[in-house]
């Protein structure tokens, strides 16, 4: 079922423009959004048409990993290519008020394409940190624009806000004794609260116009759509609301779909499609207290905010026509390692910092026949500590727990190991899963009766550990630095009494 009006790229003609030698770059980051809520990674219901034709045009990944299990952390990463303890993005995620964010020195991928000419954009949600005057915001770290929200839109309060047209009130109650969410362009607040069902539009409209412009001046342009639907509470304008077979959380999934749709249509009419490398992931697993509102880990293991497979393993999707070949890989890959990958596309200079990621080129290039570069993938905790260290290590196909915890936002599934009652336990030895057999991690090796043929496995992943974890440091915590609700985005910062002052004009409380 496809709302009228919505987008099916696949349909519309071409218009060609002059294209610059260097790739333009688009990333599409979901949110909370599970491995198992796309059509396309076999859901029956899910009705995602763009995201699977992109999947058929493309090359899709099994074994693709977010580097935590939370927004905050799982955003840096993406961008800097090194893993949040080493930027000080640990624990948890920030608030509307936290003094921390992003650390100005560290770099990102806006970042290293600037020097090369291209203009850069983000849409959606920023999550690294708002603070003092809104020094974190996106164009102070490489973005010449940002049309978006600084922090989940569930950070303040939401139960009098429409989320389905034409008067659906917001799910639940969000954060209470906080500004109303709003929606920035650039350094300024265009709308206090947000105003959710023409949201996607206004997105939409500035995905067209940025990718259309810089077509059309031939000068390649970096675009990160940072898509929020999927995040509780969920959310959709006029043409999917009440369309899909799976509720509210369907009807947002089916318009982040559109979105896609429609990126992907601009591209194809502007003649720069074959010219673009898109990648597609999200930021971490789905928040399973939600239920049905809260996404779908597929076969695998917990959700949101745990070691288990279910909160960082995701559906990922690259594509470049005529340049990436279709199919299926199952080497291993993460968020970390776009920012290598990129900056090997587009021969930027890499930053002379620690980096975690690899580039990726040989596996994209070669397709469902290359290699990944990448062997190992070390699973953290959302609240990381030097005393524990890291809780799991991938090794090839196997997967090795030193550690398990149930998290609060992983409640709500059948499985009591993901619930907050499941309290941190070590294990030495620690449990061993085949992921290429047992991909739901169901069946620890070591206890099947023929834990020897495996003691040289086990050697080998601790030293994988010891090595990656003598080489980890820990930055100061951004998070630590506390919070201070006077730093909060307030449409008019002298306004009282706060926070229910905070909005524009032309809404009436």
């Amino acid at each position: 079922m496809q709302p009228v009006g919505a987008f099916l790229w696949f349909l519309f003609p071409l218009v060609v423009y002059a294209s610059s030698s260097l790739p333009n770059i688009i990333i599409i980051f979901a949110d909370d959004l599970g491995y198992g809520d796309l059509g396309c990674y076999g859901h029956p219901s899910s009705l995602t048409p763009n995201l699977d034709q992109l999947a058929a045009g493309g090359l899709r990944f099994t074994d693709f990993y977010s580097s935590t299990s939370a927004c905050s952390p799982s955003r840096a990463a993406l961008l800097t290519g090194r893993h949040p303890i080493r930027s000080g993005i640990y624990p948890g995620v920030f608030n509307s008020g936290s003094r921390g964010g992003l650390p100005l020195n560290e770099t990102t991928i806006a970042e290293i394409l600037k020097p090369q000419g291209y203009a850069t954009a983000i849409i959606g949600k920023w999550h690294l940190g708002y603070g003092a005057n809104g020094k974190y915001l996106p164009i102070y770290q490489g973005f010449d624009d940002f049309l978006g929200v600084p922090y989940s839109h569930d950070q303040g309060p939401c139960q009098n806000l429409t989320c389905f047209p034409p008067d659906t009130k917001c799910y639940g109650t969000c954060d209470q004794g906080r500004v109303l969410l709003p929606v920035f362009q650039n350094d300024k607040i265009i709308k206090q609260p947000v105003d959710f069902p023409h949201l996607v539009e206004d997105y939409n409209n500035f995905a067209r116009e940025f990718i259309t412009n810089y077509a059309k001046k031939a000068q390649p342009f970096f675009l990160y759509y940072a898509s929020h639907h999927t995040h509780y509470p969920q959310f959709a304008g006029k043409l999917y609301t009440g369309r899909s077979l799976r509720g509210p959380f369907g009807d947002a999934l089916m318009e982040f779909d559109g979105s896609v749709g429609n990126i992907v249509q601009t591209l194809r009419h502007s003649g720069v499609e074959n010219n673009t490398f898109l990648f597609f992931t999200s930021d971490n697993g789905p928040e399973t207290k939600r239920m049905s509102r809260g996404g779908n880990s597929g076969l695998l293991k917990c959700g949101k905010a745990t070691t288990y497979e279910g909160g960082m393993r995701e559906p990922a999707i690259a594509y470049w026509p005529g340049k990436i070949p279709t199919g299926v890989t199952h080497e291993l890959a993460s968020t970390l390692d776009l920012l290598p990958t990129i900056a090997a596309l587009t021969k930027a200079k890499l930053p002379t910092v620690h980096l975690d990621g690899y580039d990726l080129t040989d596996l994209l290039f070669q397709g469902p026949k290359g290699k990944s570069k990448r062997n190992t993938m070390f699973y953290y905790p959302i609240t990381p500590s030097k005393i524990l260290g890291m809780f799991a290590v991938r090794y090839g196909m196997y997967k090795a727990h030193f550690f398990t915890e149930g998290a609060q936002q992983s409640e709500k599934t059948a499985d009591p190991d993901c619930h907050s009652t499941a309290t941190l336990t070590a294990h030495y030895p620690p449990l061993l899963y085949d992921l290429e057999a047992d991909p739901s991690e169901n069946y620890n090796l070591l206890a099947s009766g023929e834990a020897e043929k495996y003691m040289s496995l086990l050697q080998q992943v601790e030293l994988e550990k010891a090595k990656f974890e003598a080489g980890m440091e820990f930055a100061e915590s951004e998070f630590n630095k506390g919070e201070d609700l006077d730093l909060q985005p307030c449409y008019n910062p002298q306004c009282t009494p706060k926070p229910s002052c905070c909005h524009t004009p032309d809404i009436t409380l």
